[in-house]
């Protein structure tokens, strides 16, 4: 396997607190990331799983907290069939909003295949990941 990473960043007129609590609020999940639904706990060690794809045809991606701060950050672990790796979501005061960074490391399946279908699925993933941030950072405002 071999590994590669993502990662996008948006800027929110809300506080890093609000932008959080809308973040990991996973169930709002699929109201600002395109495609996806989730549910999950919010402590290390608990469970999250998101389903991605439209109706039926999608993937179920399964992850564990491996860190939680509140307000600030909070990580997995992916332990799914299909998306496996580690990653987190940070959201840092910026003027008087706030940044928020979304960063994935994902173990590619298939050795040079899975390589070969990054180069045409990683600008897609990304793109997801930036309009996702720009959504979730426009949904966190008052």
């Amino acid at each position: 396997m071999s590994a590669v990473a993502v990662h996008a960043e948006a800027v929110s007129a809300a506080p890093p607190e609000r932008v959080f609590e809308v973040l990991t609020d996973w169930p709002r999940h699929a109201d600002w990331m395109p495609f996806t639904r989730a549910e999950g706990g919010d402590k290390v060690g608990d469970e999250l799983r998101a389903w991605t794809g439209i109706g039926p045809v999608g993937f179920l991606d399964t992850m564990v907290i491996t860190d939680w701060r509140a307000g600030r950050r909070v990580a997995v672990r992916h332990t799914g069939r299909v998306v496996r790796g580690e990653a987190f979501f940070k959201v840092l005061p910026e003027g008087s909003g706030s940044r928020v960074v979304w960063a994935e490391r994902v173990d590619l399946p298939l050795g040079p295949l899975g390589r070969a279908a990054w180069l045409v699925a990683g600008p897609v993933v990304k793109a997801f990941m930036s309009l996702g941030l720009r959504r979730l950072a426009a949904l966190s405002q008052p």
